[in-house]
């Protein structure tokens, strides 16, 4: 599956609601998690999708540094149920990465991290920074890529 990457002004209609159907049916409907997913970082951020032939399977958002976090971020790093298990999520944060690396360089990277999913993100490079949070009721942990 290939990635693109689009600023939040370069989405069209059917894209956006694509991104805001899977983040709710991922971070709202399974996970039990009411909470205000429109938070107004959506205009800033580079939103990166990955299709499978018309259904949006994996998305992320990467925050320029200053935004969320004093560093830049990746958030909202999402994969399908249906799609889960063959690596997808894996291959999305390598595309981050890269496309923070070619696009911004070599800098600190800042996420806060489902705590059940540190053991993938420090697979990503990303070690725990302080101490355990809950965010909107599920335990969270921010995480560091220098």
């Amino acid at each position: 599956m290939e990635f693109q990457h689009h600023l939040f002004s370069e989405l069209n209609i059917q894209q956006l609601y694509d991104i805001l159907q899977l983040r709710s049916e991922v971070f709202v409907v399974e996970q039990n998690c009411v909470y205000q997913d429109i938070d107004g970082h959506d205009q800033e951020a580079i939103h990166i999708l990955s299709y499978d032939h018309d259904t949006l399977v994996a998305y992320a958002r990467i925050l320029p540094s200053g935004s969320y976090f004093k560093q830049i971020s990746i958030g909202r790093i999402i994969v399908k149920e249906s799609h889960r298990g063959i690596q997808l999520g894996h291959k999305l944060m390598e595309f981050c990465l890269s496309f923070i690396f070619e696009n911004s360089g070599q800098q600190t990277i800042k996420i806060s991290a489902q705590e059940h999913l540190k053991s993938f993100y420090e697979q990503h490079g990303f070690i725990q920074s302080g101490k355990g949070y809950l965010e909107d009721g599920i335990p969270h942990i921010a995480m560091l890529r220098s």
